[in-house]
């Protein structure tokens, strides 16, 4: 009985591990590429502060529909929120709006 206790605390350790790494993270970048793969985008994005290229993942159809519709594309600036552990985006705008 101990062993099994010990095992499910140890399990719930564990993922509260997991859930406190990761941040959500907000930035303000410029659109590198995009690359469409059926029901999400990768968007490579240039970090305006530090310079540095981040990789993201976007789900939401709002968003998609901008991409085909080209009203957001390479080279805009875009405001976005997404979280560091898994690059998901929770929010993506462009910062003149859209």
């Amino acid at each position: 009985m101990r062993k099994a206790i010990a095992a499910a605390a140890a399990v719930i350790m564990l993922s509260i591990g997991t859930i406190a790494g990761a941040a959500e993270v907000k930035m303000v970048g410029t659109v590198q590429k995009i690359e469409m793969q059926g029901g999400t985008a990768t968007v490579i994005l240039k970090d305006t502060k530090s310079g540095n290229e981040v990789k993201v993942t976007v789900k939401d159809d709002l968003t998609l529909d901008k991409f085909k519709d080209k009203r957001i594309v390479e080279g805009d600036e875009v405001r976005v929120k997404y979280d560091d552990g898994d690059g998901v985006v929770t929010i993506f705008r462009k910062t003149a709006g859209c």
